[in-house]
C-alpha cells in the first residue's frame, strides 16, 4: 500500500467502506461474471483434462510406444525383422464383417478385432467374466473364443456362452469387453466390437484378396529414446511400405483435435455469455452509479477531483469483478470432476482432483477484460457530470458519450477482448469471423434499438391511452429499448442460430438424405462371385438398382512430388490425407459426377497414369489440372496425373471417390468389388430378407444397411446437439440476467413516471396494461431481429459450409416468439410490480 500514491490509495480507502454497506444492485454484474468466466473456464479445464490424459496415458491408450498400420496386405519378414529390431511387436488385425447366429436367422455387423498373445503391451485388458485373454480367445473341440461388446449380444438375443458365426468359422462368446485399453485410438466404429484371435480370423476366411484390412504392428520399444528418430528411419529403409506411423506421444490425435475444436466452439459460446454479460456489466455500473449520485456529489462538493471518484468506483466494481472470476474459477475447476462422472466410459478423462492454470488463467483474463472494456465508459459519464446536477437528481441517462481518453480506453479493451479471442483460438479463420460477427451483432442491434425507437416516434395517435404511453415510452430520453434489444437479441439469435443448424442436419439425415440414398452398400465382393452375388440380389430385389465398383485403398503420399505431410493443407481438405482413401477406376465418367475441369480418358486409354480428382477437395488442397498426385496402393508408389475435375454429391451416399483411376493404372492388381443396392419400395422385412439372403450365402461380404448407419449418425449429431443448446443456454441465462439488469436499471426513471401519472389520475391497471403492450412491443421486435440474424446465420453455415440445403423451420420461430414475448413480458412486470405500489409523497418531494 506504500508504494501507491496518496490519491490511490485514499480511492481504495473509500472504495473499501463503500463495499461495507452490501453489493445492492450488483448481484446481476456478479452473476453475469461468474457465468462467463465459470462456463469459459469449465469448458477449457475439460478439454486440457481430456488432451493431458491422453497424453500423459499415451501409452495405455495406444497400447504401444509406436503403432505402425498397412492396408490391405501383412508386413514382410523384412519389415517384420525391422520392427522386431526395436522391441516386443503386438500384432493385430481389424476389418468390418457380419456376425450371425448358427441358425441364420439374425445377423449384425460388427468391427473385428483379431490380437496375438502379447496384446496388450500396455494397458489392461478387462472383460467379464475376468479370466486372461488369451484363455477366453483360445479355440476349443473346433471352435475358437471371442469377446463381445454387450451390445452385440443385445442386438443379437445371445449371451455368454452361445455360439455365434463370422465367415465360416463357429465362434463361442465367452466374455463381454469391459475395458478395452486401445479403443479411444482406434477410432469411432459405427458397429459393435467383436475381439477374437488371430487363428480364428484366418479360420474364418474374412481375409481375401482385397479386403478391406487393417494390419496394425504395435511396438513396446526396448529403448524409449527411439521413438522419435523412428518414423524417420522407418521412411529411409522403407520408402514405398506406405504404412501410417503413430507414437504414444500422439496416441489419438483425430480425437485430440476434434476435442481442441469442440472446445473452441463451446469457448466462443462460453465468450458470447460474457460478452452479453458485459452488458449487464455496463447496465449494473451505470444503475449504480446513478445510485449514487449524491454521494459522487458529496464528493466533488469537497474537493474530490473527478479522477479520484472514478478511481473509487473503479476500485469497487474491480473487486466486485474479482468475487464473480473467483465463483467462476471454482465452477471451472470442478467441471473436470463432474464431466469425468458422464465421460469416463467414452473418452480418458482422469477422475483426480486437477487444477489447469492455463485453463483458469484465460478464463480470469477474458472476465478482467470484459469487465473493464463495459464498465470504463460508464465510469467516464460519472467524471463528467457536475455534482450541482447530481442533487438536482440528474442521472447520466440524457448525457451523450463521455471524453474521448475513455472512449479510446474501452475500444482498446475491446480490441484486447477480440485478440486474445482469436490468438487462443485453435482455429483463427473461425475466431476471427465470430469476433466480426459479434461486433456486427451489436452495431445491427444498436441499429435496429433506432429503428423501433424511430418508428414509434413516428407511428400515428392511437386511443387507446395505454398503448400511447406504451409506445412513448419506447421512445422517450432514457428509454428501455436499446438495453432489451442488445441484452435479449444476442441470447436469442445464437439460440436460433444453433437450433435451425440443429433442425436442418437432422431433416438432410432423416429426410432427403435418407430418401436418395441406397439401401444397402456390399463390400469385400471378390470377382469370383460377382455373377452369383447379382443372382442373389436379384432373386431378393428384383425392382432394385444394383451398382458395382471395383474397390482399392491408397494412402496420399505427395502432391507434385512435395509430402504432404510438409504442406499447410486447410481444415477443409485434411480429411483427404488422414488415414487410407477408398480409390477405385474406371473407364467412363461415374453416372452420379458432372466435369468441371478437363475431359474424360478415352475407353481404351493406355498411357501414363491419369486421376480425376473432387473438385471440391482439390480446391481446398491447391491442386489443378496438370498437377500429379502420389498414392501407395498394396506397398507401391503410384504418381497419377490430375486429367480432370468432377463435382462429387456426397450426400446423396451413393458410391463416390475423391479419385477416380484410368483403368491401366491398376492393370492386373488385386482387388475386390463394392456394391450398392436401390430399392426405393423396398420395406423394413424385405430389407431383412435381403441382408439374411447375402449374408448366408456370402459369409465373407460385408453387407451395411445405410438406415442403420443413418440412425447411428443421427443419434450422434442429437447428443452433440444436446451439447451446444446446453452452452448455447448459458448465453440466453447470461440474457436473461442483463435484461433483468436493464429493466432495474431504469427502475428510479419508472418510479417517477408511475408516480406522476397515478397522480393525475391513472390507475394501476391502465399501467399494467401500458408496460404490458411496451414489453410486448419490444419483445416482438427483438425476435424478428433474431430469427432474420439467426436464420442468415444458420444459412451460411448449412449452405456455405456444410453444404447441405438450408430451410427456415417454422416451429423454431414460434419458439422463438414465444420465448422472447414471455422473458420481456415475465420480467419485465416481475421489475415493474414493486413500482407500481410506490408512495407518491417520497418522490414528488425529489422531483
Amino acid at each position: 500500500m506504500t508504494l501507491l500514491t496518496p490519491r490511490v490509495s485514499l480511492a481504495f480507502r473509500l472504495a473499501l467502506r463503500e463495499l461495507r454497506g452490501g453489493l445492492g444492485g450488483f448481484y446481476i454484474f456478479l452473476a453475469c461474471i461468474a457465468l462467463g468466466t465459470g462456463a469459459i473456464a469449465a469448458v477449457n479445464s475439460v478439454s486440457q483434462s481430456i488432451t493431458d490424459t491422453i497424453a500423459t496415458q499415451g501409452q495405455e491408450i495406444l497400447a504401444g510406444d509406436v503403432r505402425f498400420e498397412l492396408n490391405n496386405r501383412e508386413a514382410t519378414e523384412a519389415e517384420m525383422g525391422f520392427l522386431r529390431g526395436f522391441g516386443k511387436v503386438s500384432v493385430s488385425t481389424g476389418l468390418r464383417s457380419m456376425a450371425r447366429k448358427p441358425d441364420g436367422s439374425d445377423q449384425a455387423l460388427v468391427e473385428v478385432k483379431a490380437v496375438d498373445g502379447a496384446y496388450p503391451l500396455y494397458g489392461t485388458f478387462e472383460a467379464e467374466p475376468n479370466y486372461p485373454l488369451h484363455a477366453l480367445l483360445s479355440g476349443q473341440s473346433g471352435t475358437y473364443g471371442a469377446v463381445a461388446a454387450p451390445l452385440l449380444l443385445e442386438r443379437l438375443g445371445l449371451s455368454i456362452g452361445d455360439e455365434i458365426l463370422l465367415g465360416n468359422v463357429i465362434l463361442n462368446i465367452t466374455g463381454t469387453i469391459k475395458t478395452e485399453p486401445d479403443a479411444v485410438s482406434e477410432g469411432f466404429g459405427f458397429a459393435p466390437r467383436l475381439l477374437v484371435s488371430r487363428d480364428g480370423l484366418k479360420a474364418s476366411g474374412l481375409i481375401q484378396t482385397g479386403s478391406l484390412v487393417e494390419h496394425v504392428y504395435k511396438i513396446r520399444m526396448d529403448d524409449p529414446a527411439e521413438r522419435p528418430t523412428i518414423r524417420d528411419r522407418a521412411a529411409k529403409d522403407f520408402p514405398s511400405a506406405g504404412w501410417s506411423i503413430r507414437t504414444s506421444d500422439r496416441a489419438a490425435p483425430s480425437l485430440t483435435e476434434n476435442i481442441e475444436r469442440f472446445s473452441q466452439f463451446l469457448t466462443l459460446v462460453g465468450l458470447t455469455a460474457l460478452i452479453v454479460g458485459g452488458v449487464g456489466v455496463a447496465n449494473a455500473v451505470r444503475a449504480f452509479l446513478d445510485s449514487k449520485r449524491t454521494t459522487i456529489a458529496t464528493f466533488k462538493c469537497l474537493g474530490a477531483p473527478a479522477a479520484t471518484v472514478v478511481l473509487i468506483y473503479l476500485f469497487q466494481i474491480a473487486m466486485i469483478a474479482l468475487g464473480g472470476m473467483v465463483i467462476g474459477l471454482v465452477i471451472g475447476a470442478l467441471a473436470p470432476i463432474v464431466a469425468s462422472q458422464f465421460l469416463a466410459q467414452f473418452l480418458p478423462v482422469s477422475t483426480d482432483l486437477t487444477f489447469y492454470p492455463g485453463a483458469l488463467s484465460l478464463a480470469v483474463l477474458f472476465g478482467i477484460l470484459t469487465t473493464l472494456a463495459f464498465a470504463i465508459m460508464p465510469l467516464g459519464h460519472s467524471r463528467e457530470v457536475p455534482a450541482t446536477a447530481l442533487f438536482r437528481e440528474q442521472g447520466f441517462e440524457a448525457r451523450g458519450l463521455p471524453s474521448w481518453p475513455y472512449i479510446l480506453l474501452a475500444a482498446a479493451f475491446l480490441l484486447a477482448l477480440a485478440g486474445l479471442a482469436i490468438v487462443t483460438a485453435h482455429d483463427r479463420f473461425i475466431a476471427i469471423v465470430f469476433v466480426g460477427a459479434i461486433a456486427f451483432s451489436f452495431v445491427i442491434l444498436r441499429l435496429v434499438a433506432a429503428g423501433i425507437a424511430w418508428l414509434a416516434r413516428r407511428s400515428p395517435r392511437v386511443n387507446s391511452p395505454a398503448l400511447r404511453l406504451a409506445i412513448g415510452n419506447i421512445h422517450r430520453p432514457g428509454a428501455l429499448t436499446p438495453s432489451v434489444v442488445l441484452s435479449l437479441g444476442l441470447g436469442l439469435a445464437l439460440l436460433v442460430t444453433l437450433t435451425l443448424i440443429d433442425g436442418n442436419m437432422r431433416q438432410q439425415l432423416t429426410g432427403r438424405m435418407a430418401a436418395g440414398a441406397p439401401n444397402f452398400f456390399f463390400v469385400d465382393i471378390q470377382g469370383s462371385e460377382r455373377e452369383k452375388f447379382r443372382s442373389v440380389i436379384k432373386a431378393s430385389s428384383p425392382d432394385g438398382h444394383l451398382v458395382e465398383v471395383p474397390m482399392l485403398r491408397g494412402r496420399i503420399l505427395a502432391f507434385n512430388g512435395e509430402d504432404v505431410t510438409k504442406r499447410n493443407v486447410p481444415p477443409g481438405g485434411q480429411w483427404v490425407l488422414r488415414g487410407d482413401r477408398g480409390i477405385t477406376y474406371s473407364q467412363t465418367l461415374p453416372e452420379n459426377a458432372l466435369l468441371t475441369e478437363g475431359s474424360w480418358w478415352p475407353k481404351d486409354y493406355s498411357g501414363e497414369p491419369l486421376v480425376s480428382f473432387s473438385a471440391e477437395e482439390a480446391k481446398e488442397l491447391g491442386l489443378k489440372i496438370g498437377d500429379t498426385v502420389t498414392v501407395n496402393v498394396l506397398g507401391r508408389n503410384i504418381t497419377a496425373k490430375i486429367a480432370n475435375l468432377r463435382k462429387v454429391e456426397w450426400e446423396t451416399l451413393s458410391i463416390n471417390f475423391v479419385m477416380v483411376f484410368s483403368p491401366n493404372t491398376f492393370r492386373g492388381a488385386p482387388h475386390a468389388w463394392l456394391a450398392t443396392l436401390t430399392d426405393p419400395a423396398a420395406t423394413s422385412t424385405q430389407e431383412a430378407v435381403i441382408l439374411k439372403s447375402v449374408t448366408n450365402t456370402y459369409p465373407t461380404i460385408t453387407s451395411v444397411r445405410v438406415k442403420d448407419a443413418i440412425d447411428i449418425v443421427n443419434t450422434l449429431v442429437a447428443q452433440l446437439a444436446t451439447a451446444i443448446r446446453a452452452a448455447a443456454s448459458v448465453a440466453l441465462i447470461a440474457s436473461v440476467l442483463v435484461l433483468a439488469g436493464a429493466l432495474a436499471a431504469g427502475n428510479r426513471a419508472r418510479t417517477h413516471d408511475a408516480v406522476v401519472l397515478k397522480t393525475l389520475g391513472a390507475t394501476r391497471r391502465m399501467l399494467i396494461r401500458a408496460f404490458c403492450y411496451e414489453y410486448l412491443i419490444l419483445g416482438a421486435a427483438t425476435a424478428v431481429f433474431a430469427l432474420f440474424a439467426g436464420g442468415v446465420a444458420a444459412w451460411f453455415i448449412t449452405a456455405r459450409i456444410m453444404r447441405i440445403p438450408s430451410h427456415f423451420l417454422p416451429d423454431v420461430a414460434g419458439l422463438t416468439l414465444i420465448t422472447a414475448l414471455v422473458l420481456t413480458v415475465g420480467i419485465g412486470l416481475i421489475g415493474t410490480w414493486r413500482i407500481l405500489g410506490q408512495k407518491a409523497a417520497p418522490v414528488l418531494r425529489e422531483l
